[in-house]
C-alpha cells in the first residue's frame, strides 16, 4: 500500500480525494489547518499543518510516497506551495500531483495567475509531478448563486458561459493520476455541458424554490472579455458525465434532470 498525503484534505475536493484513495486501499494522511475531530479511521490519519508557515510539515511528510496538493486560498498559494515543495524534496517524496484550473494562462484574474505560478514551481521542483486543470466545480456555482440570491435582484454577467464539473469525478481522475507515474501536464477535464451563466442561475434558483429577478449585465474589462471568449472552457475535454441538473437533483432540487435544459 502506498502512503499518500492530501493537502486540503477537509475541503470540497480534498474530502472526495481522500475517500477515493481509501476505497482503493491506500494509506492516507489528510492535511489541513483544522483537522476534523474524531476523523481518524483505519488507514487514515489527520495532521494539523499550516502551509502559510510550514509548521508541522516535516513529520506529516515522513515516509510519504505521493502528495496530492488540493489546498488553495485566494492569497498566499505561491508561498505555501514553495514550502510544500521544499519539505517534499527533503522527505524524498516521489510524486507531487496538483489540481489547477482551466484557463489559468488565459484568464486575467489574480487567483488564476497564482495557480499558474504554482504550476511553474512544481514543474521546476525536481520532483516527479502531474498537473490536472479542470473547469469549475458544481459546488462553486451553487455557492456563487446562493450568495447572489441574498439580493432581490441578481446581476448575471451577459455572454459568460461555464462548464461545471462534478467534484467526485475530478477526485477519481486526480487520484488515478496520483497513483500512476508522474505525467507532467495532462489533458484538461471539463463538465459534460456548457451552460450560460443565466441558465445556471435560473435553474439553481428554481431548484431551491426561490424567486428572483435576473438582471443581465454586459461587464467591461479584460476578465469578462476572456470569459465571453470561452477561455475558461475545455470544449475538447468534456469528460464529466454528471450535469449540473443532475447535481441539483441529487441535492434535493425540484427540477431533476430537466434543469439541464439551456
Amino acid at each position: 500500500m502506498t502512503t499518500i498525503l492530501v493537502t486540503g484534505g477537509t475541503g470540497t475536493l480534498g474530502r472526495a480525494v481522500v475517500e477515493r484513495l481509501l476505497a482503493d486501499g491506500h494509506v492516507v494522511r489528510s492535511l489541513s489547518r483544522r483537522p476534523r475531530t474524531g476523523a481518524e479511521r483505519p488507514r487514515l490519519s489527520s495532521y494539523a499543518v499550516d502551509l502559510r508557515d510550514g509548521s508541522g510539515l516535516a513529520p506529516a511528510l515522513a515516509g510519504v510516497h505521493t502528495v496530492i496538493h488540493c489546498a488553495s486560498s485566494p492569497t498566499g498559494d505561491t508561498e505555501a506551495a514553495g514550502r510544500l515543495i521544499e519539505a517534499a524534496r527533503a522527505a524524498g517524496v516521489r510524486h507531487l500531483a496538483y489540481i489547477s484550473i482551466v484557463g489559468v494562462d488565459r484568464v486575467p484574474l489574480g487567483y488564476y495567475r497564482a495557480k499558474r505560478d504554482v504550476e511553474r514551481l512544481i514543474a521546476d521542483s525536481g520532483l516527479g509531478w502531474t498537473v490536472l486543470r479542470t473547469t469549475q466545480f458544481h459546488d462553486l456555482v451553487l455557492r456563487m448563486v446562493k450568495a447572489g440570491a441574498r439580493l432581490p435582484v441578481v446581476p448575471v454577467p451577459a455572454g459568460v458561459r461555464l462548464q461545471p464539473v462534478d467534484v467526485r469525478e475530478v477526485a477519481d481522475r486526480l487520484a488515478a493520476l496520483a497513483c500512476g507515474e508522474p505525467a507532467g501536464r495532462v489533458p484538461d477535464m471539463g463538465g459534460p455541458e456548457v451552460r450560460s451563466a443565466h441558465a445556471l442561475v435560473r435553474d439553481t434558483l428554481r431548484a431551491g424554490g426561490r424567486r428572483r429577478l435576473l438582471l443581465p449585465l454586459w461587464l467591461p474589462g479584460r476578465l469578462f472579455g476572456a470569459l465571453r471568449r470561452g477561455e475558461n472552457l475545455a470544449l475538447d475535454h468534456a469528460d464529466g458525465t454528471v450535469g449540473y441538473g443532475d447535481f441539483l437533483a441529487e441535492r434535493g432540487g425540484k427540477t431533476g434532470k430537466a434543469a439541464a435544459g439551456r
